[in-house]
């Protein structure tokens, strides 16, 4: 029989190296498509979110005049607070006017259509400033007003005029004031911080919701996560870890947490909403209803990754403990799980961010059923009082019909996403800094 040389590949190895090479292509094709998806779904999140970010805004001068706002002239604030909205009607239209004669614009709107233009909530603008130093009366300030969601829609181009002719919101000639307005330089988009620390509004109001208080909700909830899953979750894995003994009772609590980490998140809901709220007559809606439904979903993760940040310490750490005269709690706490903390911080983070995403678990506490409008002024305020969170305020604002809202739910992502990469971000540096290689 002749022997072929080794030098030369036969058939077999070729086979073989072919398989290889196609398995690697398999690979990178994979890798390839996944990147590409990941970029096509980063892109339109930012094409689509970033325009909550600006908003249009018309500068006003408007003309505090005394004797409406303050007849008796003694500057009494309660007097002053007599003023309702409808009160500061008359000065925007004034500022209206002024803003026409002053200017090169033309357009046979009567002042109370040039008006509707802008934000439902600004002549609620001039009384909060009025209220807040009254000496404003008597003087003619410059008001920034938030436009209407129309407006901002005409000069983002998510309404054209095509668009608007059953819109009963906005008018052609109002769209024809807008354009002559904007190259006046008196209405233009800036940067709006308040979506950012500002509340949501009604259906009525998009281009004045923000994303503020919902974040102070997100925020309230994941401190109690992480006071009750941490400790909680921990202890449990020291236990089921280091001290319990192996039999079939333990085998079933391991098997159940298992479970538990694969049950879907919904059920968690439902289970706060029967045992805190319908059973313990908790507050409905409130941040620390939602932070106890969500450090149950969150206690399988946590316990899991501790168990297995505890057995990645190799077992001679213990031997020589216990050798030189610890007892098994010392050379637990005092060697184990000083080693075992990257994973166990580790582990926090990423179940904290899991978490922070959560929508469908708040739905069935209801914490979308209604409108905060104002932050809470003290920490029992914020887990206590009615809230909303970041995931449920994005999925509040995608149901909405208003397409403002729509784009505000894009925004709401990218805080979401910020949030949520920042968090992993930490967890990945926790791990470099205290990681040790064995």
């Amino acid at each position: 029989m002749t022997q072929s040389s080794l030098l030369k590949k036969d058939a077999r190895t070729v086979k073989r190296n072919r398989a290889e090479k196609r398995f690697k292509a398999y690979g990178l094709t994979a890798i390839g498509i996944g990147m590409l998806m990941l970029a096509v779904l980063l892109s339109t999140i930012i094409s689509r979110g970033t325009g909550a970010f600006q908003q249009t805004y018309l500068s006003l001068d408007v003309t505090l005049d005394a004797a409406k706002l303050d007849k008796n002239g003694n500057r009494n604030i309660e007097e002053i607070k007599k003023v309702s909205t409808f009160g500061y009607k008359p000065l925007l239209l004034d500022a209206f006017e002024t803003l026409i004669e002053t200017s090169d614009i033309q357009s046979d709107l009567a002042p109370k259509d040039m008006s509707d233009i802008l934000s439902k909530g600004a002549e609620a603008r001039i009384r909060d400033a009025v209220l807040a130093d009254p000496d404003l009366i008597g003087q003619t300030v410059s008001f920034d007003f938030l436009a209407s969601g129309r407006v901002d829609g005409y000069l983002k181009d998510r309404v054209t005029r095509a668009s608007i002719v059953n819109d009963k919101n906005i008018s052609a000639e109002q769209l024809d004031l807008v354009d002559q307005l904007r190259d006046a330089g008196v209405l233009e988009k800036k940067f709006n911080i308040a979506f950012i620390t500002g509340a949501d509004s009604s259906d009525a109001r998009p281009e004045a919701a923000g994303m503020g208080v919902s974040m102070v909700g997100s925020l309230m909830m994941m401190l109690v996560v992480l006071a009750l899953a941490l400790p909680i979750g921990v202890a449990a894995s020291i236990y089921l870890e280091e001290f319990a003994p192996k039999n079939w009772i333990t085998d079933i609590i391991e098997v159940n947490i298992s479970n538990l980490a694969a049950v879907p998140s919904i059920v968690f809901g439902i289970l706060g909403l029967a045992v805190f709220i319908n059973y313990m007559h908790m507050p409905n809606s409130a941040p620390l209803v939602g932070g106890l439904v969500l450090t149950l979903m969150t206690l399988p993760t946590i316990i899991i990754s501790t168990r297995a940040s505890l057995k990645s310490v190799p077992p001679s750490i213990r031997d020589a403990a216990l050798g030189v005269g610890a007892s098994k709690m010392q050379s637990v706490f005092h060697h184990v799980l000083p080693l075992a903390a990257p994973g166990i911080l580790t582990g926090t983070i990423i179940g904290l961010a899991q978490a922070l995403g959560e929508t469908a678990p708040l739905l069935l506490i209801g914490m979308v059923g209604f409108i905060a409008s104002n932050g809470p002024e003290t920490i029992t305020e914020g887990l206590m009082n009615p809230n909303s969170a970041m995931p449920a305020q994005i999925y509040e604002w995608a149901k909405r019909a208003d397409p403002a809202f729509y784009e505000r739910a894009w925004g709401g992502i990218i805080i979401l996403l910020v949030f949520l990469i920042t968090m992993n971000f930490i967890a990945v540096m926790l791990r470099r800094r205290f990681e040790r290689r064995w």
